[in-house]
């Protein structure tokens, strides 16, 4: 048998403090499982997972194992989204990971199950992961059921584009307070490929969980039982040791990405994938994979992108089926946490909605669906085009349209100052100059669109967007950004941006010497608090916005 690593901290006190938790003679010679848990009352994302959690610790210890069930930070952008503009959501994530740091590895556990859900979650348990490299493996939380009216369904989504199109005179399918109480009927994530579902993939992909996890309905009987097998796998795994560092390697990262793409998943993956790798002290550059692997194309297009709908998604195979398309094209020779390869685990395996998930050489669109976008204008830069038909464009040059805010530039719709042909600016809302990239610029894309403006305009911003978001040409996550003097602080009205996807640019019409010779906005002084002490730890995109110290 394996060495433990809780053995080998056995004291007398430690056992002294277990025996008194109930724990036996034979239990301290059992593997220590951390069952990390992040259940909340605040937010339906989470509220079924103390049930989950009680399931996972039983079997484990019909497996042999001793759980131990510790909780983390619960962020879930509709309700800790609330505060200082959204800028505890993205932060939520390094909490999780460092809270699952000073719980698990200063207790030196020997395995750690993660009960993953909300968007921040799932990258918050693989960058734990990866950087404490102990035997881990993650449970799907699920996305929630959504609702209908008049048979007509409605979830989040619908309710989200609604209310803020209400504003700018668009009326929705049906009155906002009905879509509000029908768009959500249980537990669970938001129903649809945005950031959660897409990161559930992504786990999948990366071989982070069990096949056939990802997506899920929260709390059925498939995702009870799938959280049960991978409880009994936790403990064999320990046994085996199995590490994520073993799992996570450069060829199960190209899958991840080929996966995202694949789905037109929401762009946040890309900061999050970069952020474990980093994690993982890998060199690996997310940005560069995802370019060279931009000919994956779409294979199946879940809402936002087009009209499968998740449900259907999961009953077509989810993300073991996109695997499964993808085999010619990515590294089925990648190691999984069933101690088999990709390859191995998909073989025999017959694609149950091949309809709804289709084959490489007859996709739903050429790709690819998330570019990345290079320039004087920035290092890198982000739009998510989902199904290339036509209906958005993909190459525009016009004036900027420069905001301040997300405010400012809702105010600025509203009162008709960005007109057909502009590429409206709305900046300070990156890492440091949201901090954490708060401001609510998912926001504009709405409005826009609301008002008729979506397809006759640009949008550019250093801000993060939704995974429910794609309307529109849209440029996000513009790095350097304008609170580290970056070109989008400099940008004037009337400044000429050109964005063209079919080069991969995008581009500014100012000369050199006169942009160098114009003041960057800089950003505010740290405030007390974690907010204040993220503005000043974070790091840039190019390490998906890690809080970590710099290499010497």
């Amino acid at each position: 048998m394996h060495k433990l690593r809780s053995l080998s901290a056995n004291s007398p006190g430690r056992r002294a403090n277990w025996k008194a938790l109930g724990l036996s003679k034979e239990d301290m010679e059992k593997p220590k499982i951390a069952v990390v848990n992040s259940s909340s009352e605040l937010a339906i994302c989470y509220a079924h997972l103390d049930g989950i959690a009680k399931i996972v610790k039983e079997e484990i210890r019909k497996a042999g194992g001793v759980p131990f069930e510790v909780r983390t930070a619960a962020p879930s952008d509709f309700i800790t989204g609330a505060g200082r503009a959204g800028s505890y959501i993205l932060a939520g994530r390094d909490i999780i990971a460092n809270d699952i740091e000073v719980q698990v590895e200063a207790a030196m556990l020997d395995g750690m199950i993660c009960l993953t859900s909300c968007d921040k979650t799932p990258p918050g348990h693989l960058m734990a992961a990866a950087r404490l490299n102990i035997p881990t493996i993650l449970v799907i939380g699920g996305y929630q059921q959504a609702g209908a009216i008049d048979g007509e369904p409605v979830d989040v989504e619908d309710v989200w584009s609604g209310s803020v199109g209400e504003r700018f005179g668009a009326k929705p399918k049906f009155p906002i307070a009905d879509m509000a109480e029908n768009a959500i009927m249980g537990p669970g994530v938001c129903a649809g490929m945005a950031t959660a579902n897409t990161m559930h993939s992504v786990v999948e992909a990366l071989g982070m969980t069990l096949p056939g996890n990802a997506p899920v309905r929260a709390n059925s009987p498939k995702m009870q039982d799938n959280a049960r097998a991978c409880a009994r796998r936790i403990v064999e795994m320990v046994e085996e040791q199995l590490l994520p560092r073993d799992i996570m390697t450069a060829g199960a990262f190209r899958n991840a990405v080929a996966t995202v793409l694949a789905v037109s998943g929401s762009i946040n993956a890309i900061k999050h994938l970069q952020a474990t790798a980093v994690e993982a002290e890998s060199d690996i550059d997310i940005f560069t994979m995802w370019e060279e692997m931009s000919d994956v194309p779409v294979l199946s297009p879940v809402r936002p992108t087009g009209d499968i709908r998740i449900e259907q998604f999961e009953d077509a195979g989810g993300a073991r089926a996109i695997l499964k398309r993808l085999l010619p094209r990515i590294h089925g020779d990648a190691l999984t946490c069933t101690g088999k390869t990709l390859a191995q685990n998909l073989e025999g395996w017959e694609i149950p909605g091949p309809e709804v998930i289709q084959p490489l050489d007859a996709p739903f669109s050429e790709g690819p669906s998330i570019a990345i976008l290079k320039g004087n204008f920035a290092d890198t830069a982000v739009v998510r085009l989902g199904i290339r038909d036509g209906s958005r464009p993909e190459e525009f040059t016009g004036p900027a349209r420069v905001f301040e805010s997300t405010a400012e530039c809702l105010q600025g719709i509203e009162d008709g100052k960005v007109k057909e042909g502009d590429v409206v600016i709305a900046r300070n809302q990156g890492l440091k100059g949201g901090p954490a990239m708060g401001g609510s610029a998912s926001l504009v894309i709405f409005a826009l669109d609301a008002a008729g403006l979506a397809k006759t305009t640009a949008f550019v911003t250093d801000g993060q967007l939704s995974g429910l978001c794609l309307k529109g040409l849209t440029v996000a996550e513009v790095a350097p950004e304008a609170a580290t003097g970056g070109p989008i602080g400099k940008v004037q009205d009337g400044d000429v941006i050109t964005i063209s996807v079919a080069n991969r640019s995008i581009d500014l019409d100012v000369a050199a010497e006169e942009l160098a010779a114009r003041d960057a906005p800089g950003y505010r002084q740290p405030a007390p608090g974690y907010l204040g002490n993220f503005r000043q730890d974070v790091r840039g995109m190019e390490t998906g916005g890690v809080l970590l110290p710099e290499k010497d």
